[in-house]
């Protein structure tokens, strides 16, 4: 199959080849064509699948059939999670629009506000958010979503994660009912389908993967190891194997910090990023790991969300998931596209039923290893630590509480259309 048979424009076309791409992926073979179609459409898809293509493709074209109105209202909004997805998203949207008389912006926290406000009095087509930013510009009054014509939520389960559901609720209420909705989520759990209750109509299915399966691209790799010789093993890990370029996950941001002082001392570079960096420091850490001038990026879950590393060849899990399925998406930050990645997970015994939890979900054991020196503590207790540094919520907002419906979309079928 080819972009071409899809029924993209020739302009679009021209953009998917300079970006050096010539077969669609599986999601986007399977989405672009319902999206083109004007259906709503809920989406299952891994990282590194090709999703965000697979929406902004369609999406393009749609508003480019249109006519553009002379003040440039938002006539798309994209909704992400974090700020580095929403930039990721972003790119991509200005790589494919090159040849087309549309404008976009992309707006998040943590940065100052003046020059996303000045791109917004400038008329914006395609606008691409976080929740936060997203509804402190509209109550100041510097942008409307009443002329939003698709609405795209990306990443949805990271959403109710995140403790976003009361927003995406708020930013409903301020966008037209009549709408096509695009939900783009990693897992169809009980959840997400009751949160597409209320924003899709009669969506369209479609899945890219088997429901929470691991990219079989990546080797998995499992080291028990005593909890205070992780750091000495993760170093020799690293020397030994000489490798280049490690994404490490830790649950804390504070075990971030503490691990990238620990890794500078001995002498591997290492950047730490995770919530309470700015947005500075974040850029600029994820700028030198992806030139090679860091050699190892150490992440908590929810900074790590969006992340766009191309070719990484080694994913470690210095600390597994509380939450089995953010192991999926850990590990889907290697492998890739079809590459190949290592994925290793470093777990003492405290750590033994997170493991069990993964495997379970995964449907698959993993082999133990053990390194000679870096054995488990025989008499390490097997209670798993306390949890609350494991999700990074925001705030004290209900994340997975059914909410009456917010303006429209509030009575939608529940009728779901498999492609």
């Amino acid at each position: 199959m080819t972009f071409q048979s899809l029924g993209l424009i020739e302009v679009l076309l021209k953009a998917v080849r300079l970006q050096g791409y010539e077969t669609p992926s599986p999601i986007q073979q399977k989405a672009i064509p319902p999206i083109l179609e004007g259906l709503d459409v809920l989406a299952s898809a891994q990282t590194g699948t090709g999703k965000t293509a697979g929406f902004t493709l369609p999406m393009l074209q749609i508003l480019a059939k249109n006519p553009v109105p002379h003040r440039r209202p938002v006539r798309a909004l994209v909704l992400t999670p974090t700020r580095e997805l929403a930039d990721q998203v972003y790119t991509n949207v200005k790589h494919y629009s090159k040849f087309l008389d549309l404008r976009a912006a992309v707006i998040f926290g943590g940065v100052n506000q003046n020059p996303q406000i000045k791109h917004l009095r400038n008329g914006v087509d395609i606008l691409v958010a976080t929740p936060g930013r997203l509804i402190d510009l509209e109550n100041q009054g510097h942008l409307s979503l009443s002329k939003v014509e698709i609405f795209v939520l990306d990443e949805a389960d990271r959403m109710l994660d995140m403790g976003f559901k009361r927003d995406i609720d708020k930013i409903r209420s301020l966008i037209p009912s009549r709408r096509q909705n695009l939900m783009f989520s990693a897992t169809f759990s009980r959840e997400i389908k009751s949160l597409a209750q209320t924003i899709l109509l009669r969506p369209t299915l479609v899945e890219a993967t088997p429901e929470n399966t691991t990219v079989e691209a990546i080797k998995q790799e499992v080291y028990r190891v005593a909890k205070e010789k992780k750091t000495n093993l993760l170093i020799k890990l690293i020397k030994d194997g000489q490798w280049k370029q490690v994404l490490v996950f830790t649950r804390t941001k504070h075990g971030a910090n503490n691990l990238c002082k620990k890794l500078e001392s001995a002498r591997i570079s290492a950047m730490a990023i995770h919530g309470n960096k700015s947005q500075g420091a974040r850029t600029k850490a994820l700028a030198g790991f992806k030139n090679h001038d860091v050699r190892v990026l150490v992440a908590t879950d929810i900074a790590a969300r969006g992340l766009d590393i191309p070719l990484l060849p080694h994913v470690v899990n210095y600390e597994l998931p509380n939450i089995p399925e953010d192991y999926v998406h850990r590990i889907g930050r290697t492998g890739r596209a079809g590459a190949n990645g290592v994925a290793l997970s470093l777990v003492c015994a405290e750590e033994t039923s997170y493991l069990t939890s993964i495997e379970k979900l995964t449907k698959q054991r993993f082999k133990k290893e053990i390194v000679e020196g870096f054995e488990p503590d025989p008499n390490a207790s097997t209670v798993p630590p306390k949890q609350g540094g494991g999700r990074q919520r925001r705030g004290a907002r209900p994340s997975n509480k059914r909410q009456g419906s917010a303006g429209g979309g509030g009575n939608r079928s529940n009728n779901y259309r498999r492609r």
